[in-house]
């Protein structure tokens, strides 16, 4: 078997996991502050996050999926665990990234309102 279809198998279901599992409690944890946002209006609260949610998955699987058209050959079995770990990893930091971008704007965002 190709050892680039078999690293872009496990890396396009390791990284969809994570990308799921992280919007997942982004979402169930993010409603207190899109609440805070939109005092006294439920729905608008609920649509809101619903939104993002799906916005913070196209981004993040987009992303992924187009990080493949840039991997090498893999000859061995050592350059496929190095490539999915690699490409993984960056992955992880963009989400880390992305995600303390987002809280940096809510909490000026919240101080502004609240002044």
């Amino acid at each position: 078997m190709n050892l680039n279809i078999l690293g872009y198998l496990i890396y396009l279901f390791l990284t969809v996991w994570i990308i799921l599992r992280v919007g997942h409690q982004l979402y169930r944890n993010g409603i207190v502050f899109v609440n805070h946002l939109y005092p006294n209006h439920e729905t608008l609260c609920l649509q809101t996050n619903i939104i993002l949610l799906t916005g913070y998955y196209l981004v993040n699987i987009g992303y992924a999926t187009l990080t493949i058209s840039e991997w090498e050959t893999i000859l061995n079995p050592t350059q496929l665990i190095e490539n999915i770990a690699l490409k993984t990893a960056t992955i992880l930091c963009i989400l880390t990234v992305l995600h303390y971008l987002n809280l940096i704007t809510i909490t000026l965002y919240f101080k502004k309102t609240t002044v």
